[in-house]
């Protein structure tokens, strides 16, 4: 073993995208292939653990994020480098944030966050271009705000005729959440609005819908899927959800 004493740790808290290794970037790879020590969700550890048979580590069952992102900072305060891996961007309901408020607590440790594909971007290359205009990113989950909050949010994204993409649209216990947020978006926006969800992105068992918001009321899905609601110029072309920026009037 090296002699890390005295030695300043370091933590990199890694985006590594939708699900597999070959949809990293490479300074992503290059992170987590560095490393002395892994950390992170389980199931995102699962999905790059047989690509790096010999690192240690460090997981723990979802709900206990403060405790790994601690038993992460832990390792990097002895002196090693640790990639502590998020699905998607660390940053976009990652677990960047809490890692830098956490390592306040440990300031001989360099922090820095490598940026990944979130969903919202995988996804919507899976649909067509739905993201070509202004949109937004609202999450359903209530675990962490208010869900008069989260209604306030759909409202504004409705009025403000933008692009919605949700995330966390449903669980065991919310289990109707997207037909609550689709209720919702309907006080505004049309039925016949092109949607689409797209599950397990980059996973087997991926999945890619296009649906009507009347129809998507209906869908049920999970804390795979990603949801996406069209704007006002959104069409479905061919079987693609694209959204026009308006390029095509400027010509005119």
């Amino acid at each position: 073993m090296p002699d890390n004493t005295n030695k300043a740790g370091r933590l990199t808290v890694v985006g590594t995208g939708p699900g597999a290794v070959d949809q990293m970037t490479i300074e992503a790879y290059r992170a987590i292939e560095t490393s002395d020590v892994i950390a992170g969700y389980q199931v995102y550890t699962d999905l790059i653990r047989d690509r790096f048979p010999k690192k240690k580590v460090i997981t723990t069952p979802m709900r206990r994020e403060e405790e790994r992102c601690a038993l992460a900072l832990q390792e990097a305060a002895q002196g090693l480098n640790v990639a502590f891996v998020c699905s998607g961007d660390a940053g976009v309901y990652g677990m960047a944030g809490l890692i830098y408020e956490m390592a306040r607590d440990y300031p001989e440790v360099e922090v820095s966050v490598i940026p990944g594909v979130t969903a919202a971007l995988s996804g919507a290359a899976r649909l067509g271009a739905p993201l070509i205009h202004d949109f937004v990113l609202i999450s359903l989950s209530d675990l962490m705000t208010p869900w008069d909050k989260i209604e306030r949010r759909l409202r504004a994204a409705a009025e403000g005729d933008f692009v919605i993409v949700l995330y966390n649209p449903s669980s065991k216990k919310r289990a109707d959440y997207l037909q609550k947020a689709c209720d919702i978006l309907l006080e505004k926006l049309s039925p016949d609005q092109v949607c689409g969800t797209v599950r397990n992105i980059g996973r087997d068992g991926e999945e890619v819908h296009l649906y009507t918001l009347r129809e998507l009321r209906e869908v049920r899905v999970d804390m795979f899927t990603t949801v996406f609601i069209g704007n006002a110029s959104t069409r479905n072309i061919g079987g693609k959800m694209v959204t026009p920026r308006g390029y095509a009037r400027e010509r005119k």
